[in-house]
């Protein structure tokens, strides 16, 4: 694997679904200048979620062989809708907004690569002075209907229940005008995105070389979907898992990669490890193994946490998964189960009962139990537990000695039944 081509390396990670010239773009990205490369992202949510990954991943790479990252914020774009049909009908975004929504992206980009290195656009910028009929002069011209309607993304609208309307189908002609000023402004040469991309990009090219300009390249990898072919990116309740640690925190996010199946766990290592393919193939034998110790969920799980959350999340959600699993929790502290937050329900209790004491019933009908006969027979049964320690004692008091972190502690009722304590 050594000294691999980076487009052959793309392949090997399952990273590639299409390009438009494989052997020009190995050539492109094998030669010493570096090459810019762009994807868009949609600035109608401050966040993004776990779908933008993949292109992100795509740049990441890119940019770690050399080459220069252009990401491109879809002010204009963004606010119509591509010709999917997945996206509801938006307005118009106020200047305000937009601008609050290219900072909760720009700081989560942040995380993932290095915009010292990389150039961040609105294509709002270089869209909204030019006139609806200086751009079908200048661009519509070029790109035929049938042309444009040949596209699989367009197709499938048009032969579905509620057709296409026109602002969507301008989408594909407002991306590729997109591609072509990017690559007169700031020399891309390459645009990369999920495969449902991959007629837009290619009308891009197209466009490029109706102007006589020159040869412009398109790169896409699979969607990220689960072995059933469902898209990833959504939990059991179907909340979505978002980049912004406020929507999604670091140990819901590590859960979620924790708990892919076994068949999907090598492929994902694949895609986002940077670790190199021979050992994660070394990871993958012990991983089928024994696939009880979840080898390669685990790292899976680690490499995406850190790369999202930051190195220093590890310690704190692995620290909250141990508490879930029952285990000690000498030595945490507030952060640490902090983390279960959200996941986990969170109680609150005034300081001044637990410096008078509240009794285990008390204190488990406040959190598990319906009432406090129910608390009793959780006590007499052996399913009361006090920071995973069972409590046999139906006459226990719980006091300020029996916070775990410097103001929590946690309650359980069986094996699964958890409750933080703040105190407050």
């Amino acid at each position: 694997m050594v000294g691999m081509p980076l487009l052959d390396e793309l392949a090997a990670r399952d990273l590639v679904a299409d390009v438009t010239d494989r052997a020009g773009l190995a050539e492109l990205l094998g030669n010493h200048a570096p090459v810019s490369a762009y994807a868009g992202y949609d600035p109608t949510s401050p966040s993004l979620h776990v779908g933008n990954l993949v292109p992100t991943i795509l740049l990441r790479r890119l940019q770690l062989a050399g080459h220069r990252p252009i990401i491109v914020v879809g002010g204009a774009t963004g606010m119509i809708g591509d010709p999917s049909g997945k996206s509801e009908e938006r307005n118009l975004l106020d200047d305000a907004t937009l601008a609050a929504n290219v900072a909760g992206i720009r700081s989560q980009l942040a995380r993932l690569l290095d915009l010292d290195g990389a150039l961040l656009v609105n294509n709002a910028d270089w869209t909204r002075g030019i006139g609806y009929l200086e751009f079908l002069r200048d661009i519509g011209k070029h790109l035929t209907i049938n042309y444009m309607t040949a596209k699989d993304s367009v197709k499938a609208r048009l032969e579905g229940e509620h057709g296409i309307s026109y602002t969507e189908f301008s989408y594909m002609l407002l991306q590729a005008f997109d591609f072509v000023h990017l690559a007169k402004a700031h020399g891309c040469r390459l645009q990369v995105g999920g495969s449902d991309q991959y007629g837009n990009i290619t009308a891009g090219c197209e466009l490029a070389r109706k102007l006589g300009m020159a040869q412009l390249y398109g790169l896409t990898a699979p969607l990220l979907l689960d072995s059933a072919g469902q898209k990833m990116g959504k939990t059991s309740t179907g909340e979505r898992i978002w980049l912004d640690p406020v929507k999604t925190g670091a140990y819901a996010f590590y859960q979620y990669w924790f708990n892919v199946a076994d068949e999907d766990a090598p492929r994902l290592l694949r895609l986002f490890s940077l670790r190199p393919l021979t050992e994660l193939a070394e990871l993958v034998r012990a991983h089928d193994a024994d696939r009880a110790k979840r080898t390669a969920q685990r790292e899976l799980a680690r490499a995406l946490t850190a790369w999202v959350h930051g190195e220093a999340s590890i310690a704190r959600v692995e620290a909250a998964s141990r508490v879930m699993f029952g285990g000690e929790l000498a030595g945490l502290t507030d952060a640490d189960l902090a983390q279960l937050a959200g996941t986990v329900p969170t109680v609150e209790v005034a300081r001044g009962d637990l410096e008078a004491g509240v009794t285990i019933v008390d204190l488990l009908a406040r959190t598990v139990a319906d009432s406090k006969g129910a608390a009793r027979r959780l006590v007499t049964q052996g399913g009361a537990y006090l920071n995973n320690v069972r409590i046999a004692d139906v006459e226990r008091t719980v006091t300020l000695a029996d916070l775990a972190t410097e103001t929590m502690l946690v309650v359980r009722g069986g094996k699964k039944d958890y409750r933080l304590v703040r105190v407050r």
